[in-house]
């Protein structure tokens, strides 16, 4: 066939029907005179809605409250009908029947309303053309969703970065406040343990300079005591109050120990019966005064303690001291040592002033007392009843206090483990001696009353003393003369009691003199430094006569 052959006219029908877009032809009043495959197989109907009209084969989705595809397709149609052209109308719902009573689809069209007009203009058809574009609404609706989700994350996760550094910023600011409360903590831990310190050295300080005045005081009573071998009430009174004051200067040592934990025992295998009856017995002249009594309960068998017997009565003391301060003129105490379950139980009991039942813990404090400040307030520091509770507790036992109330008196219970059989024995210390001949002593001791009353007392006792007041005469006078005895004072005004010792141990004689350490400072450490400075004993003020009395014996025996 060439190009001059003409062709057969196509059958119109058959390239409406062929049309990939989905067509349907209405007539002016909306029926629906033709449509084709793709129309029928988009809207899921047949050939049986040609003849209809169109609103009645597509009603609006009844189960969407704002279905409104009905109205603007009508709106649509009725314009082109109206106008003679063509409208493109917005992208559409439109849900269609499923076929089912009742049922709907979802679905989204663009639809495109074209007339077809006759020779004078006017409508003869409308050809109606839709795509159905759900599947792209749907993509965009999920992108949307995307979207939207995606700004939620957006902005959540804005919102946690804003969170995180309002967070951050509190948390250092909290830190940094927390920085300072611990600077201000460490400073304010350095400055209490700096003050504590300093009360510690001027309580120390304070008792080794109470010692002083003490022993030359103690010695000088001592040498009455010689001058007055009948007695004299003055006498008797002076004895009484410089014991009072020494154990005063003692417990303000024994307080600090306590408080800073180093207070030592010597431990040994002791008879609690027999240290409860020789400290009742030394204190029971105190009872004697103003008509109060001191009754005393012991067991008939020994009562054996792992114990320091020195601090054991001191622990008696100290209750019995406290006992005689709050107990009126013609009171009562009653002391009793009794064992049960493998323990020793030490209670004193007196009918004085008592306290209120919420105090019983307070009283072991440093500086606590049973009565208030006042003129007529016993004398004491406050210090005997924690020294008491840091000694018991150091020998593994314990103490409580018990009133009913001011005014019933007091008890006091002590509970001591018992010692075990394989416990050693304590050494038995032997009777005071008396030097078998005359020594040469040197003092070398600053203070002139308590250096003038050490000689007296030591001359009474026959031996030829000689007294320097400084560091430096003690050099002197050890160079030029040899002494059997030093009797050196630690403190000193030019230099210490120590450089005193090692020069001393430094000449050639003086491995063959006895060094003795006279100090207020008693420590073990304090102990420890005398003798690695050479010195073969050191004794606390005031110096006991009978103690040094016995370590002159053992001076002149070596």
């Amino acid at each position: 066939m060439d190009a001059s052959t003409p062709h057969a006219t196509p059958d119109f029908r058959l390239l409406f029907d062929a049309t990939l877009s989905p067509l349907l032809v209405l007539a002016p009043d909306f029926t629906i005179v033709e449509v084709n495959r793709a129309y029928l197989t988009a809207t899921r109907t047949g050939r049986s809605i040609v003849g209809r009209v169109i609103f009645d084969v597509f009603p609006d989705n009844p189960g969407d409250p704002s279905a409104d595809g009905v109205a603007n397709l009508r709106r649509s149609l009725r314009t082109v009908v109206a106008t003679g052209r063509t409208d493109t109308m917005a992208l559409q719902r439109y849900d269609i029947p499923t076929g089912e009573a009742g049922e709907f689809v979802e679905r989204y069209w663009s639809p495109v309303n074209t007339p077809v007009l006759d020779g004078d203009g006017r409508v003869t058809h409308i050809i109606h053309r839709v795509e159905d574009v759900t599947d792209f609404v749907r993509l965009r609706r999920a992108g949307q969703e995307q979207e939207r989700a995606a700004a939620d994350a957006r902005t959540r996760a804005q919102g946690m970065e804003i969170d995180l550094f309002v967070r951050a910023r509190e948390i250092r600011e909290v830190n940094e406040q927390l920085s300072r409360a611990n600077t201000d903590l460490d400073a304010t831990g350095a400055t209490l343990r700096e003050e504590q310190r300093a009360k510690d050295r001027f309580i120390a300080t304070l008792s080794h300079e109470l010692r002083n005045p003490l022993a030359a005081a103690t010695a000088a009573a001592e040498l009455l005591a010689l001058d007055l071998p009948d007695g004299n009430p003055a006498l008797s009174v002076l004895e009484r109050q410089l014991a009072t004051l020494v154990r005063m200067s003692n417990d303000l040592l024994d307080g600090t120990r306590a408080v800073t934990g180093r207070m030592e025992l010597v431990r040994g295998r002791t008879d609690l019966r027999s240290v409860v009856h020789s400290a009742c017995a030394d204190m029971r002249g105190l009872f004697g005064h103003e008509n109060r009594t001191l009754d005393v309960e012991l067991p008939d068998d020994p009562v054996p303690v792992d114990g320091d017997r020195l601090r054991l009565a001191q622990v008696l003391t100290n209750l019995l001291s406290n006992a005689l301060k709050y107990t009126f003129p013609g009171g009562s105490t009653r002391v009793r040592l009794s064992t049960a379950a493998g323990r020793a139980r030490l209670t004193v009991e007196d009918d004085g002033i008592g306290f209120a039942p919420a105090q019983s813990e307070e009283l072991f404090g440093v500086f606590m007392r049973a009565a208030p400040a006042g003129p007529n307030t016993p004398e004491g520091l406050g210090l005997g009843l924690s020294v008491v509770r840091t000694i018991v507790e150091l020998h593994g036992g314990r103490i409580t206090a018990y009133s009913d109330g001011p005014g019933t008196g007091a008890s006091f219970d002590a509970l001591l483990p018992l010692a075990r059989p394989e416990t050693p024995e304590p050494r038995p210390s032997a009777p005071a001696r008396v030097a078998p001949r005359q020594l040469a002593i040197l003092i070398v001791e600053d203070n002139t009353d308590l250096a003038t009353t050490y000689r007296a007392l030591l001359e009474r006792q026959g031996h030829h003393v000689t007294v320097v007041h400084t560091g430096g005469d003690a050099l002197l006078a050890t160079e030029a003369g040899l002494f059997d005895v030093v009797l050196c004072d630690l403190g000193l005004p030019d230099i210490d009691g120590y450089a005193v010792a090692r020069a001393v141990r430094s000449r050639p004689h003086g491995d063959k003199v006895r060094l003795i350490a006279v100090s207020g400072f008693s420590r073990g450490s304090d102990r420890g430094e005398s003798r690695a400075a050479g010195f073969d004993a050191h004794m606390a003020k005031p110096l006991p006569l009978t103690e040094l009395l016995e370590l002159l014996a053992g001076a002149a025996e070596s």
